[in-house]
């Protein structure tokens, strides 16, 4: 039977016309075999789907898609799926981020062009789930969120081993000659093992969580692995949710409050999560006029310690957070730190979603008063003479002796120049250096990469210094690890003072005190600043072009300036 709506249904402008749009809309879906009775008054639930072959995290969302469907059936809708550009990160060059705002405009304007009442968001890899938050934010029809769910843990040599975190790992390793080139081909052979996302809390894990804790996905989704059967249990339960949530007022604009995100700061503390996270709840946060600024997420996030031992920041991955009781069973521990109100896609609270849950393993989900680590070792931010606006640095995932360190510039002024000197055994690089590396911002690159963990001089992995501290206005993954200052705002390619620092000058890092500093006087700067030109445009037509002209800065989310703010989605004006 048709589900009774609680508003008008959207898709009643299309299929409820008694004319010849009606008409038109109606008899072009008899035409793939739809009878009448999908389109007599039941809500129709859009199922955006992210699957590409070309991204493989994602390439089992057909599966889930079909499960989805079930439940949309079940609960009296009708499912109509879509494909949404994909964004995986192994193969999308120069970076998936380029493309974020892009995925998440089409996202937003098919939703909007078309008869859903309701949308299923199927994502998966790193940029999929902020994408698609963000285009169904602006689309403004209620949403839910589904996630591929990630893989099973690597195996190598007997031991778990971590999607990024331990190619990184194993990478320098090879570099070094501790590892030969057969052991390094076998651990590649060994470390993704089935269907699924990365299975560290890298972005694409971190993501997950946040979904989850903003409201927008159904309690526990975030953790389960994707080949386990309870993912599939859950698509159909996704979908059956999805025809509850059609023609009421549970919007994303609803359920994605100031006291969701601060929820999800603060989940994003306890789990350890990707400093990449902080660009897309910022980004998030303005497409629904939320206010949210960069500095939250150290005030925020430093008032819970970090309680989940996952890899980067720890020892076990995602199959036995999940097994461990999961996002619910930490969001039931830390139910008194946390906004209770907050409403999500089930029609109640976060915590009260959560009640009960129970933790299985407490190696693996901490309890408050025995931490991995203590409050205040999450995402901290930065500011000074080298970065004004901003710059983040993941504490959990940084060697503790560096985060006080004053040392000499060796400046870049793009990754291809430093890469083609890293293995040089001359290069005047010490353990005291700070690496910087520019022009690898927003509009630098462009898109702003994961190039901010950058590989350490051979000549120092031959000294067996495994990290020292690195600057610069890219990101990195969020399965990897150092003493990385990343974000730096304003960028080198806008005329930021990252672009005025110049090799041999001394540069302060201070986390204790949040800063970050360049050691020359303000004259010296503005000189420097006087002679500075700006760099041409990477490309004169496209995407790539649109994106230079409008990205916005790290500090305020990396979005297009003109989709930043809310919006409506009322049936727009007929075709025919």
């Amino acid at each position: 039977m048709p589900v009774t709506p609680r508003q008008p249904l959207r898709s009643r402008a299309w299929f409820g016309d008694g004319g010849k749009n009606g008409f038109i809309a109606r008899h072009h879906l008899r035409a793939m075999g739809r009878g009448g009775h999908n389109f007599d008054g039941r809500p129709v639930i859009g199922i955006c789907n992210t699957f590409s072959e070309l991204t493989p995290c994602n390439g089992h969302l057909q599966i889930l898609a079909d499960a989805v469907k079930r439940g949309v059936l079940q609960a009296g809708g009708f499912p109509l799926e879509f494909p949404a550009m994909s964004l995986g990160e192994p193969f999308l060059r120069p970076t998936s981020m380029l493309f974020r705002n892009l995925a998440a405009m089409e996202i937003e304007e098919q939703i909007r062009a078309n008869p859903i009442d309701a949308v299923v968001l199927l994502t998966g890899c790193d940029k999929t789930t902020p994408a698609a938050l963000m285009g169904a934010a602006s689309a403004g029809v209620p949403a839910i969120v589904l996630t591929g769910g990630p893989m099973l843990n690597g195996r190598f040599k007997g031991r778990n081993v971590g999607s990024g975190t331990d190619i990184w790992r194993m990478t320098e390793e090879l570099r070094a000659g501790t590892i030969t080139q057969e052991e390094f081909t076998e651990f590649e052979s060994s470390l993704n093992r089935s269907a699924g996302h990365c299975m560290t809390m890298g972005t694409a894990s971190t993501m997950a969580c946040l979904a989850e804790a903003l409201g927008m996905m159904l309690p526990g989704g975030s953790g389960l692995p994707a080949v386990d059967a309870r993912r599939g249990t859950l698509a159909e339960e996704t979908g059956a949710r999805a025809v509850a949530l059609a023609g009421s007022d549970l919007t994303p604009r609803r359920i994605m409050t100031r006291a969701a995100f601060e929820n999800a700061v603060l989940i994003n503390a306890a789990i350890g999560g990707s400093t990449n996270a902080v660009v897309h709840l910022l980004a998030l946060a303005g497409r629904l006029g939320v206010p949210l600024e960069l500095d939250d997420f150290d005030r925020l996030g430093a008032e819970l310690p970090l309680l989940i031992d996952l890899m980067p920041s720890g020892r076990f991955l995602m199959e036995e957070f999940a097994y461990a009781g999961g996002l619910p069973a930490l969001v039931n521990d830390l139910r008194d730190a946390l906004h209770q109100d907050t409403v999500t896609v089930t029609g109640s609270s976060l915590t009260a979603n959560c009640m009960g849950a129970q933790v299985y393993d407490r190696e693996v989900i901490r309890a408050l008063d025995n931490p991995v680590l203590p409050a205040g070792r999450g995402t901290a931010v930065v500011r000074g003479s080298l970065a004004p606006d901003g710059a983040v640095i993941k504490l959990s995932a940084a060697a503790p002796h560096l985060l006080d360190h004053t040392g000499p510039a060796l400046v870049f002024d793009s990754i291809e120049e430093y890469l083609a000197v890293a293995e040089d055994p001359t290069l005047d690089v010490s353990a005291e250096t700070v690496l910087i590396v520019r022009n690898t911002g927003p509009r630098g690159y462009p898109g702003m990469p994961e190039v901010g963990n950058l590989p350490l001089p051979k000549k120092l992995l031959d000294a067996g210094i495994r990290d020292m501290v690195r600057v610069s206005d890219a990101r990195m993954s969020g399965t990897a690890f150092g003493t990385c200052v990343l974000h730096v705002a304003p960028e080198a390619a806008v005329g930021g003072p990252l672009a005025f620092v110049r090799t041999g000058d001394q540069v302060r890092l201070d986390v204790p005190g949040r800063r970050l500093d360049v050691l020359i006087d303000e004259t010296e700067m503005d000189l420097r600043r006087s002679a500075w030109q700006p760099p041409k445009p990477p490309v004169t037509r496209g995407w790539t072009y649109l994106y230079t002209e409008h990205v916005t800065q790290a500090d305020t989310g990396a979005d297009l300036d003109f989709l930043v703010g809310a919006t409506d989605s009322p049936p727009p004006r007929q075709a025919f």
